[in-house]
């Protein structure tokens, strides 16, 4: 088993994460927008009010590639910006009304498209797989950030 796992579970959870974003893609333009958009307005209703640089931090985005999306977004009038009180370089991001009946409908598509995804799979094996998935995260993170994260001096590199 150690060696079937091994060989497999990297490869399968990443083309399972790049299937989950296209598919969330393809469905997100139901409603005119993209993933990436969708990812945006979802994060600034779980924290209005948060900066832009924060924003793009949580996302792992690069700033300017989010400046572009939160401009799409301002157009459509689904976010806004307000200047930061204690700092005018800051911009921060709140939803404007017109969001609400929009992030509604994509709370009912995350929850068809994660009901399709987990079919089969009994709630208690799903609820045990996101706890292990939320395992997976820290490790990789902890291995991110630890004493061995500067990879100069390792093994010689090829290509």
């Amino acid at each position: 088993m150690r060696g079937s796992v091994d060989t497999n579970f990297l490869f399968t959870l990443g083309e399972v994460t790049r299937m989950v974003r296209a598919w969330a893609d393809r469905e997100a333009g139901r409603y005119g927008i993209t993933r990436a958009q969708w990812a945006v307005l979802a994060k600034v209703e779980r924290n209005e009010g948060m900066k832009q640089s924060e924003l793009a931090e949580q996302l792992e985005m690069q700033p300017i590639t989010l400046t572009r999306l939160i401009d799409k977004l301002c157009d459509s009038g689904w976010i806004e910006r307000r200047g930061d009180e204690s700092d005018r370089r800051v911009n921060r991001l709140y939803l404007k009304k017109a969001a609400r009946p929009l992030l509604g409908k994509l709370a009912g598509l995350r929850s068809e498209l994660t009901a399709t995804a987990l079919e089969g799979i009994n709630p208690a094996d799903a609820h045990r797989m996101l706890a292990q998935l939320e395992t997976i995260r820290e490790n990789v993170r902890n291995a991110i950030q630890g004493p061995n994260a500067d990879s100069s001096g390792k093994e010689q590199r090829y290509g």
